[in-house]
């Protein structure tokens, strides 16, 4: 009766789609090294697919030597080859926030600030990051190091191939600064003030090009005081490729998580605004989306979640938040650090660091997705690993870098974060085909009318498990979890049901990690669903 019962068991598994049970690879360093990377940054060539660019800060740690990565793919990230140390003189002068663009000729271009000079310098290379040139230099004010680099690749716009760089100038009254190069970095235009004098002192400086070329600088408001926590987000646009600009000071209210997790070595975060454009042309082209870390300000809860605000008028309204990360409210897990990008069917893609399935001292990379601009998520654990955030040796107080990326290519999605799995800081990635996604869903199961199971979340999970379901019947149902020897485990919950959604929670903490099973019977069906449980 066992065997017949475990027989049964694996037939209806088979039958069902699991949440999390994609394939999502195995991640890998992309340039395994005895050097510190973080902060990575990507681009794609803007006629070649399958060639990118990305780089990240190293710090070799032995001689407090810094540079910029120089990192190559071309085959769409699969294989990586470069190094750790951008030749362009001056050569000591290389403070890492890299930025990063392959213009429209090809040349490879890249921004970072000074490491003995204060301000912000570019190099370019025509030879595919062989030979770099001297520093153009295109500013000597004290900068704040999370400034961004893009480029103009939409073929209609008026300024295609342009690229442009946007950072805070570290004096008051702390402006949003922008600048661009014409003819691949040859030599940049002096950088403007864009929306001087702010009402704030300002942080960040996410730049993006949108429909036909107009370019978006999106940028966060901070607090007077230590630790300076974003209050609010600012966005400004120009239709002239960066000549003039059309400024709104505050778009939305954010609370910000601007200082250090004391859970997580007192590594500093930020809440900064991360953005991406829709230029799919379907049905949301031209939504501008824009990603933050938040807390104690609805929709996010009283710890660090990721909020998504979007507009569909070219940045005139803008939404209420969405809270994009769907474990509990105010569980005490920690999401931090987003990035996103739009791909090419016009889901959204959302990176981040998350701890709702490990201790609080650990993290992992998720990606949660929505093919319906963000009305629903589906969420994946990347990673496939998880690491013990801390302090890098060499960088600012508290530093493990202050940001990681996410880019599109040739179908599939290609993540880069930092962590110190190796036994180092390196950069990671896993190239993610979004086909995967179209066969694989999260689950919502249909074995009669009368009964669905919509989640099982987290899956896999620490020690609670949330079952939603909804209820269509009035019936009496059984909830009963099982280990993979057919062996009943618990018994959840036995009871008449009437019509609803519902929720059950699991909590497991003194039950060994593996593989068992959710069965629900109710008049003389079962249903089943697979849970992991890793602790």
């Amino acid at each position: 009766m066992k065997h017949l019962f475990i027989t049964l068991l694996f037939f209806l598994t088979f039958r069902v789609t699991f949440s999390q049970d994609i394939f999502i690879g195995n991640s890998y360093r992309i340039y395994p090294s005895s050097v510190t990377q973080t902060e990575p940054v990507i681009c794609v060539h803007p006629t070649n697919p399958l060639f990118l660019f990305a780089s990240s800060v190293t710090i070799n740690t032995a001689n407090g030597f810094r540079s910029e990565g120089i990192y190559l793919s071309t085959n769409g990230g699969l294989n990586w080859f470069g190094t750790d140390t951008c030749t362009g003189e001056n050569i000591l002068n290389h403070g890492g926030d890299p930025g990063v663009v392959i213009n429209n000729n090809g040349n490879l271009i890249l921004t970072h600030i000074g490491s003995i000079f204060y301000g912000v310098y570019s190099h370019y290379s025509t030879n595919n990051g062989l030979n770099w040139s001297s520093a153009y230099v295109i500013t000597t004010q004290q900068v704040e190091d999370k400034g961004t680099t893009t480029s103009d690749k939409i073929l209609t716009s008026l300024y295609y191939g342009r690229a442009y760089t946007a950072f805070v100038q570290f004096v008051s009254p702390f402006p949003v600064m922008v600048s661009y190069t014409t003819n691949g970095g040859l030599s940049w235009t002096i950088p403007q003030a864009i929306n001087s004098p702010p009402p704030k002192r300002c942080s960040g400086g996410e730049i993006k090009v949108g429909l036909n070329g107009r370019v978006y600088v999106s940028w966060a408001g901070v607090t007077s005081t230590i630790p300076y926590t974003e209050d609010y987000i600012g966005l400004a646009y120009s239709d002239n490729g960066g000549v003039n600009w059309t400024v709104n000071q505050n778009i939305y209210d954010v609370n910000g998580i601007n200082g250090t997790l004391p859970s997580k070595n007192n590594i500093r975060v930020n809440g900064l605004p991360r953005m991406d454009i829709d230029l799919t042309g379907g049905t949301r082209n031209g939504w501008i989306y824009i990603v933050t870390t938040e807390k104690n300000l609805p929709p996010a809860g009283s710890d660090p979640d990721i909020i998504l605000h979007y507009s569909s008028n070219g940045g005139s309204t803008w939404s209420q938040g969405i809270r994009v990360n769907q474990d509990s409210l105010n569980n005490g897990k920690i999401q931090y650090f987003p990035a996103i990008k739009i791909d090419n069917t016009g889901a959204i893609n959302i990176i981040y660091y998350d701890d709702r399935n490990t201790t609080s001292d650990s993290v992992e990379v998720f990606l949660s997705r929505s093919t319906n601009g963000g009305a629903t998520w589906q969420e994946y654990p990347i990673s496939g690993h998880r690491f013990k955030p801390k302090q890098i040796t060499g960088g600012p107080s508290s530093y493990q870098g202050d940001f990681i990326s996410l880019e599109f290519t040739n179908g599939k999605l290609i993540p880069l974060w930092m962590d110190d799995y190796s036994g180092i800081y390196q950069i990671w990635t896993v190239p993610i085909d979004i086909n995967y996604f179209a066969i694989k869903k999260n689950p919502e199961i249909h074995l009669q009318d009368d009964f669905k199971l919509t989640k099982c979340y987290p899956n896999p999970f620490n020690s609670s498990l949330k079952i939603e379901f909804e209820v269509r019947k009035t019936n009496n149902y059984t909830f009963e979890i099982y280990n993979t020897n057919g062996e009943i485990i618990l018994k959840l919950f036995e009871g008449i049901l009437t019509p609803g959604i519902n929720i059950i929670n699991w909590y497991a903490p003194n039950i060994p990690s593996g593989v068992y099973f959710l069965i629900v019977k109710y008049e003389g069906t079962l249903k089943t669903e697979k849970v992991v449980l890793i602790k």
